[in-house]
């Protein structure tokens, strides 16, 4: 390109314009910015506070227009939707109980976030599921949590964004009798076999994909190496779970550049196809 451009500056200005204009032509896809959506970021959290506005123009720099913001219990609520209110075009709120913060007082949560959902539109119940990674004092009531809250997405059609962690097969059967009645929504941060992940797809629920999917020991970049990424929306669980080569820093979303770049090395196509595909499944599961 170096010796094309000498060539034209030596024809003379007019040339030169000339060589410019079609460049510009046939190049002007490649300048437009990729349009990204994060499916799942918790930037309302304290690890934000002094920073937010960067953060959201950084992201926004690499073509983050919409930002999809999941509940954990009544105690991050009133940020989460502070933060909505302060960005309503680009941020959306969910309502939901995680299943770590399921405990004793669980049902007072549920009736909190039950609540809420009388109150206003939310973009989906969430995030809920299963979780036996730090502690199974609470089993029996992550199940009535998780159960209590697809009815009332099935109720007010709306997607789930699920968290599930050392449950994977567990909440794939408990998914299974709300999916056969119409439920939708996303395994988010999913971390599973090519089994389970033709379950989930089979249920027609959606795979979040974030950071993970750059450690090179998670198994991930197999297990998509074969999924079509119609079954694919992107994520980056801010602040956690970084990709490389920020790990072990704050997550955020302008962090899934290096998703849609690992993710079109794995397929072998542009990372403005995975762009494309991914915000796409995305719109169509939140509505909007």
């Amino acid at each position: 390109m170096k010796i094309i451009f000498q060539g034209y500056l030596n024809k003379g200005k007019k040339d030169f314009n000339c060589w410019f204009s079609l460049q510009y032509r046939c190049t002007k896809q490649y300048l437009r910015p990729m349009k990204l959506i994060d499916t799942h970021c918790h930037l309302y959290l304290d690890e934000f506070k002094q920073d937010i506005g960067d953060v959201i123009e950084r992201a926004r720099k690499i073509g983050v227009t919409k930002f999809f913001l999941p509940a954990i219990d009544s105690e991050v609520i009133d940020d989460m939707l502070a933060l909505e209110a302060a960005f309503p075009a680009e941020f959306f709120a969910m309502m939901g109980l995680h299943p770590c913060s399921v405990k004793e007082n669980y049902k007072d949560e549920l009736k909190i976030a039950e609540d809420w959902l009388g109150k206003r539109k939310f973009a989906a119940i969430g995030e809920i599921g299963l979780d036996f990674y730090w502690d199974k004092t609470f089993v029996t009531q992550q199940y009535d949590a998780f159960e209590t809250q697809m009815q009332w997405a099935l109720e007010r059609s709306l997607p789930i964004v699920i968290h599930t962690r050392n449950a994977m097969q567990e909440t794939i059967e408990v998914v299974k009798p709300f999916a056969a009645r119409g439920l939708r929504g996303i395994f988010h941060c999913f971390g599973g076999t090519y089994e389970n992940a033709n379950e989930i797809i089979d249920m027609q629920f959606l795979l979040g994909i974030g950071g993970v999917l750059t450690y090179k020991k998670s198994g991930l970049q197999e297990v998509l190496a074969k999924i079509d990424l119609e079954y694919i929306v992107l994520e980056t669980d801010a602040p956690y779970l970084t990709p490389v080569p920020y790990r072990g820093k704050r997550n955020e979303s302008s962090y899934l550049e290096f998703v849609v770049s690992k993710l079109a090395e794995i397929k072998n196509i542009s990372i403005g196809e995975v762009a494309a595909i991914t915000t796409a499944n995305a719109e169509k599961i939140f509505g909007n």
